[in-house]
């Protein structure tokens, strides 16, 4: 097998499907708005953004049919070709725990344009899924993908399904297996994989899918992290993530890194709380991009009236953030 491309360091974007408003369109749901996910992949291009990844769980992949996975992934692709951004890195979620239906997914997404695909371990019997076979079922599908896959696991997604480090160590080693993404708060496991003599790390890329580890797990060698807060709020993640993987660090730049992770991290609660829609709110509030009407059921609609002001302080910390020069 030829050696598999590797994604590049920094922060990617988690990136939210754009829906249009449901009065607007004629299916029994929102479709899904490629314009307006164009404009925003853009604008996170513009502003620092290393990737993006769609059809993830932020981006409600499972809500999606085959034909709109395929057409969101092409639309992004020209989109970003159309605005000066060729080739720009694209990873595609693969949330399926079918061999099959994941190399179905890999070989469409591939096509429309995703370098990369980051398949969710498959937890729908989590209980009852053990490392081994973790291992072969990832083998199995590294094998016959056509394009390079990344380890994602997202226990509140899985059942609870946690990959060891061990695993990550054994699955590093596979010539078409280039990451992981660890979307849980075990910063022990994001050490352990991030600093594994056994694991080629130009090869292997340890990402976190949590702003709020950013400054920790990349001084002790993570490649980035895959970040919600940075859908809406992309150059302040972007420049944390500049000062926390430049070498030597400084102490002003120490001092900074420790400055910068502190509103990070509060800002994070935000999304703690109220996850893809308290996403989707920031993104509609901050970049006026996307619709009050929300996305589709059952994550159809917006954060409880009057939370947003509760949480001004934070953004305000994060908009100047934001603005800095």
């Amino acid at each position: 097998m030829p050696t598999a491309r590797t994604p590049p360091t920094g922060v990617w974007v988690p990136s939210p499907t754009f829906f249009k408003p449901a009065s607007s369109s004629q299916s029994l749901q929102p479709a899904v708005d490629i314009d307006t996910q164009v404009k925003h992949s853009v604008h996170l291009a513009k502003n620092g953004i290393r990737g993006l990844v769609l059809l993830g769980s932020t981006a409600e992949a499972i809500h999606l049919s085959r034909d709109e996975r395929i057409s969101l992934t092409a639309g992004v692709r020209k989109g970003m070709n159309d605005a000066g951004f060729p080739d720009y890195p694209i990873m595609a979620g693969i949330l399926v725990n079918s061999v099959d239906e994941v190399l179905e997914w890999l070989e469409d997404l591939g096509k429309a344009g995703a370098q990369w695909g980051l398949v969710l371990a498959p937890g729908y019997f989590g209980a009852a899924v053990n490392q081994e076979n973790l291992k072969e079922w990832f083998t199995v599908v590294a094998d016959k993908s056509p394009i390079p896959i990344l380890i994602y696991n997202y226990p509140g997604v899985t059942n609870n399904l946690m990959v060891t480090p061990e695993t990550y160590a054994y699955l590093a080693q596979h010539p078409n297996i280039v990451g992981c993404k660890l979307s849980h708060g075990n910063v022990s496991y994001h050490t352990q994989v991030s600093t594994d003599p056994s694991i080629d790390h130009e090869k292997f890329r340890v990402y976190s899918g949590i702003g709020s580890q950013l400054g920790p797990i990349v001084l002790f060698g993570a490649a980035g992290v895959i970040d919600g807060l940075a859908a809406y709020y992309p150059r302040a993640v972007a420049r944390l993530m500049d000062l926390a993987e430049k070498r030597p660090i400084e102490p002003k730049a120490l001092q900074e890194i420790q400055s910068q992770q502190f509103v990070v991290s509060q800002a994070w609660e935000f999304i703690v709380k109220f996850g893809i829609l308290g996403i989707r709110e920031a993104i509609y509030q901050v970049l006026g991009m996307g619709t009050v009407e929300g996305g589709r059921l059952p994550l159809k609609g917006r954060i409880p009236e009057g939370e947003w002001a509760k949480w001004e302080a934070m953004h305000s910390k994060m908009q100047a953030l934001e603005d800095a020069p």
